[in-house]
């Protein structure tokens, strides 16, 4: 069991990110001060700094909470039986069911990632574990028959992943963009793309005709 005091810090940690995360997603990283961050957490900058001495300390930890999110949503469906179910649930979680605050904040790790290094060395972190587990859940679901077995499963993780951050960037960028209305045809087009064809095409008699 946790002791109390510990308890407490990791909530006040918490509820800085919180903090954290609302101010630079209503101004971006590099508009968002430190003493915004501290008025919106309504403590000190002597506190805050105990906590996270720097803004890049913050954006350090709001990235591997991020991380943390996206580990246990894929613990959730690994044991799944059904690979398009589980995926549909983790679309619709990542995609659709997170605030906008939270995309955005997505949004500015990705930019901020090309600006700067450290942020660049963790956002890599978590985009390598997540395309790992992405890979993992085909590779079963082709052991399993559910997939096709010809597909190139590392290329289709990165494709996957691919369409995840574009839907996420266009959910940020794009007021009018609908990821809940999207969503439903983007999984229909992978559906497509990665299930089994049909036994026998379609049980086709030998000369060529529908049975």
């Amino acid at each position: 069991m946790r002791h109390p005091n510990q308890q407490r810090q990791s909530d006040r940690r918490a509820e800085i990110l919180d903090a954290a995360e609302r101010c630079f997603a209503r101004s971006g990283f590099h508009r968002a001060s430190m003493q915004d961050i501290c008025a919106e957490a309504a403590m000190s900058p002597g506190n805050l700094y105990r906590y996270f001495p720097s803004k890049e300390a913050l954006i350090s930890g709001i990235c591997e909470r991020n991380r943390a999110d996206a580990v246990d949503s894929f613990d959730q469906v690994k044991d799944a039986p059904d690979f398009f179910e589980a995926l549909a649930g983790l679309a619709q979680y990542h995609l659709v069911d997170r605030t906008d605050a939270e995309v955005s904040i997505c949004a500015e790790i990705m930019a901020e990632s090309r600006r700067h290094p450290d942020i660049a060395k963790i956002y890599q972190t978590i985009e390598d574990e997540v395309r790992d587990r992405i890979a993992a859940m085909l590779s079963h679901a082709a052991e399993r028959g559910e997939i096709r077995n010809d597909v190139d499963i590392d290329a289709v993780a990165g494709l996957l992943l691919a369409i995840g951050d574009g839907m996420s960037w266009r959910r940020s960028v794009d007021a009018k963009f609908s990821a809940e209305a999207s969503l439903p045809l983007v999984l229909k087009m992978v559906h497509g793309l990665l299930a089994p064809p049909k036994a026998a095409n379609g049980n086709r008699s030998r000369n060529g005709m529908k049975s």
